[in-house]
């Protein structure tokens, strides 16, 4: 009686409506009766018979769910209910299933892939105590354009004793010769003061840390190492403390073992690879004590509990404010120097975090694209299941009830399609990491955790209410009278579920055009940067590198009289005994700063003579120190003077070559030649000898870097490269460089070796990420906006089948009713395509940082796009056009 007096509540007073709806009911019980019948005749149960009959008719099964929601039966139980209906629906359409699920794992699982790296570099806290109070320090002089300054170390007991820290320590970044094991290696170490890892707030495993209150001015002979060192060279002794190493021919005891796991956070993946660590006071009298010497760099510290960033860099600004004014002569006021605060996880990401947000907005885009797709299935489907939300809403089903249900058919997809995208993402992880890059801060933490396993849920929920909704809402609607009126022979959709299904596809459309425009834009600007004017020649360049052991005794320095006469009979020798390999055409050496776009960077003052620079501190250029083979070598041209040659040793007054965007910096039409310059007040002063043409060595993306070389034959560097040009194989010829470098010194390490174009390919390995990635995402969205319009428009011609029928009756011509319903698809298109055009305008603009050597409202990208677009859109549309030409007047006519 309630179910009867709920469905005579729904009758209006319009006679019509009231029969048809009596009409329906009838045909329903007309069946059920029928069949039950049947299925009593077959043998079964009555109770069977009747529910074997409801779950045969159709979409009627459902009916049995709302009755027992009207009698008030759990919700959990009703869930399930919903769950194992859904199941069943979907099951008899596995075809549409398989489309959907398929859609939303693409979606899905690119999104929980990239979330995966945004998590692991951006979100994720660093993997240390309270690590929101690490900071890193930085000095700028913005007076004179200078940012990332050194420190001195005046200024670092300042920061010590100004109350805002519990530490601070510089952090030397380098490398040290290990000898004594089979063979001489390099290890990356990292010069630190004593109180380092209290500042960190992590513990050695074995072993102690050094003592904070040990005030050596040098290293103290003692290191720390970490866990993969210990197993490697050591085999996991576990009474290794107290033993000895060798390093850069000084012996040094060894106090501690770090944690296993443990990452010193850093910049760079060499830097985040240490695996040694020395303890200085930084403190040689008396130039320690000069407050304007500064030479201390890469300051990291410890807030105090309880200090935000934002309130210790108000207190930073006081101190610096107060120094200022007690030391004038040290900060004049148009170097306006200051000391700013960066949050330590920050400064490990560095310029990867705009490309990392491009990505994720770019598959977000992708997602959205994909819940449109499956949103326009889902109202096809709504469409054919007219009938069925008719019969449940004539027997009483509320409409909340309809809406739920195909909210969990929604829901039910988009989980089994981000179970999918998972799944996939598992089994692809380790393709998906050598895809990112190193350079990646946090690159070895990442994996399928529980955050990116909960982020993919919270995902698929969202996006199956997304794509579930409109469909839901269209089906509460449902007209009663229009669906007894199709009389079983199909459905039609309503003027609100084509309407819907319209701004779908538009949104679609524009959705893609803002992803292809991006993608095009990356392209091009990745295309431009790739084949940029080099300035040097990378083909068959062949970098090895070596060091020169710097011992703090100086005198167990087998190299002492070198560093006092230069280095000329050492070099001289590598280079005689390089030339001897098999293949090789030319040879020089260098430093490791000479290398191209390794991206070492070796900065000085530079003090040109005449120049005014007082009050303000002498600006900062690259340099390298390179034998006089370099420039030949990589085929870098000279325009004006000379190069280097072997008369340029340590007997004759020093002399220097500079390129062109140095010379156009300092002097009047870039005539240098012959003007003089030094690199630190108590240096001898050197003679510009030749300007060589730019060249990209530092940045690709820049090649008016100023630069100055000095003769590797008048310096002293320990950091040596050797650079071969010839017929090399890379694994052959860096043993064949260990052979011969070893012959002049057993202990010298030989590492690093590379080809300049792994170095090229190295400095655009971030940029190939994001167009590949973007670039992939923009295929898949192009992919998904074809289908949309495609289903679309198949819709519309099953749906104006009849009139497309009265037409062709009425003498319109086959290739009229093509151009029409073409029509139909490009208007659809091309209104995407302005919304479309806005919002990639605002997005282009956005990503200007990503673009090189293309304007971010590039005209040729925006208008190639969206012809590409507009083709797709063509040619999607073309397959219903052709079907709806082969329209049957007869047949189509059949249709009431």
């Amino acid at each position: 009686m309630r179910i009867l007096k709920r469905f005579r509540a729904r009758l209006t007073n319009v006679a019509m409506r009231r029969e048809d709806e009596q009409r329906l009911r009838e045909e329903i019980e007309g069946h059920l009766a029928l069949q039950t019948a049947d299925n009593l005749r077959a043998g079964m149960a009555p109770d069977e018979a009747r529910r074997r009959a409801v779950l045969k008719f159709g979409g009627i099964a459902a009916v049995t769910q709302d009755y027992r929601a009207e009698r008030g039966l759990p919700f959990i139980d009703d869930t399930l209910q919903d769950l194992r209906y859904a199941f069943r629906i979907l099951t008899k359409s596995p075809g549409f299933a398989c489309a959907a699920i398929l859609t939303m794992a693409v979606g899905i699982g690119a999104t929980a892939a990239i979330f995966s790296v945004v998590d692991a570099t951006l979100l994720q806290p660093l993997p240390l105590p309270q690590p929101q109070q690490l900071v890193r320090i930085e000095a700028d002089f913005p007076g004179v354009g200078a940012r990332d300054v050194r420190i001195s170390q005046p200024e670092w007991k300042d920061l010590q004793r100004s109350g805002i820290f519990q530490y601070v320590s510089p952090v030397v970044n380098g490398s040290v010769n290990l000898t004594g094991a089979s063979q001489p290696a390099r290890i990356v170490f990292k010069g630190v003061a004593p109180g380092y890892l209290a500042l960190l707030g992590v513990s050695p495993r074995l072993g102690r840390w050094f003592d904070p209150r040990d005030q050596t001015p040098g290293y103290t002979q003692e290191v720390v190492i970490s866990d993969g060192l210990w197993k490697r060279l050591f085999g996991s002794d576990p009474h290794v403390v107290g033993k000895s190493m060798l390093l850069d021919d000084d012996v040094n005891r060894i106090i501690g073992v770090m944690p296993a796991g443990f990452h010193d956070p850093g910049r760079t993946p060499q830097q985040r690879s240490t695996e040694l660590w020395a303890a200085a006071g930084f403190v040689a009298a008396p130039s320690s004590e000069v407050r304007n010497l500064r030479r201390l760099r890469n300051f990291v510290g410890r807030l105090q509990p309880g200090l935000t960033i934002a309130a210790a860099q108000s207190r930073l600004d006081a101190l610096v404010e107060s120094l200022r004014k007690q030391f004038p002569a040290d900060y004049p006021p148009q170097s306006g120097w200051a000391l700013r605060l960066v949050p330590l996880q920050e400064s490990e990401v560095g310029n990867a975090r705009q490309s990392l947000i491009l990505l994720l907005g770019a598959v977000g885009l992708v997602l959205l694209i994909g819940c449109a797709n499956v949103a326009n299935l889902l109202l096809a489907r709504a469409s054919a299941r007219g009938r069925e939300m008719a019969v449940r809403q004539a027997l009483g089903a509320p409409r909340l009830r309809l809406v739920r249900q195909l909210l969990t058919e929604s829901l039910l997809l988009s989980l089994l399609g981000g179970a999918s995208g998972v799944a996939v993402l598992f089994w692809t992880k380790g393709f998906l990491l050598r895809m990112v890059p190193e350079s990646l801060a946090g690159i070895n933490d990442i994996s399928v955790s529980w955050s990116m396993l909960v982020f993919a849920v919270a995902a698929s929920v969202a996006a199956g209410v997304i794509f579930g909704l409109a469909p839901a809402l269209q089906a509460g609607r449902t007209d009663l009278t229009d669906a007894l009126r199709q009389d079983g022979r199909g459905s039609r959709g309503s003027t609100q579920q084509t309407r819907t299904r319209r701004m779908l596809v538009v949104t679609e459309f524009a959705l893609s055009l803002v992803l292809l425009i991006a993608a095009g834009l990356l392209l091009r600007s990745f295309w431009d940067l790739f084949n940029v004017q080099l300035g040097f020649n990378p083909e068959r360049v062949f970098a090895v590198q070596t060091w020169l052991p710097e011992p703090n005794v100086r005198k167990t320095d087998i190299y002492g009289t070198l560093i006092r006469e230069g280095e000329g009979p050492l070099l001289r020798e590598l280079l005689r005994r390089s030339r001897t390999q098999p293949g090789v055409e030319q040879a020089a050496i260098g430093t490791s700063s000479s290398i191209p776009l390794s991206h070492d960077r070796n900065v000085t003052p530079l003090i040109v003579e005449g120049q005014d620079l007082r009050g303000t501190e002498p600006p900062l250029v690259e340099r390298s120190d390179v034998s006089p083979e370099y420039f030949p070598l990589l085929e870098i041209a000279l325009r004006r003077g000379r190069l280097f040659d072997e008369k340029d040793n340590e007997t004759v007054p020093p002399v220097v070559v500079i390129n062109e965007a140095l010379a156009r910096t300092y002097w009047l039409n870039g005539d240098a030649l012959g003007k003089r310059v030094k690199l630190r007040p108590a240096q001898p002063w050197s003679t510009v000898v030749g300007v060589i043409a730019d060249a990209r060595t530092e940045s690709l993306a820049d090649g008016g870097i100023p630069k100055i070389y000095l003769s590797a034959y008048q310096t002293y560097a320990s950091d040596l490269v050797i650079f071969l040009r010839g017929t090399l194989e890379p694994g052959v010829a860096a043993e064949q460089v260990r052979q011969q470098v070893q012959s002049v010194n057993a202990d010298l390490p030989v590492f690093g070796a590379q080809t300049l174009h792994d170095a090229l390919s190295d400095s655009l390995s971030e940029r190939r990420l994001s167009v590949e990635m973007v670039a992939a995402f923009a295929v898949t969205a192009l992919l998904l906006a074809g289908l949309g319009i495609y289903g679309t428009i198949s819709y519309i011609v099953s749906e104006r089948q009849r009139e497309i029928g009265i037409r062709l009756a009425l003498g319109a011509q086959r290739e009229e009713i093509q151009a029409m319903v073409l029509r139909q698809g490009l208007r659809l298109a091309m209104t995407g395509a302005g919304v479309g055009l806005v919002g990639a305008l605002i997005v282009s603009n956005l990503m200007q940082g990503l673009l090189y050597g293309v304007r971010p409202t590039d005209p040729l990208t925006f208008v190639a796009v969206t012809l590409v677009l507009t083709v797709v859109a063509l040619v999607a549309c073309y397959i219903p056009a052709r079907r709806a030409t082969r329209v049957d007047p007869l047949v189509a006519l059949r249709y009431e």
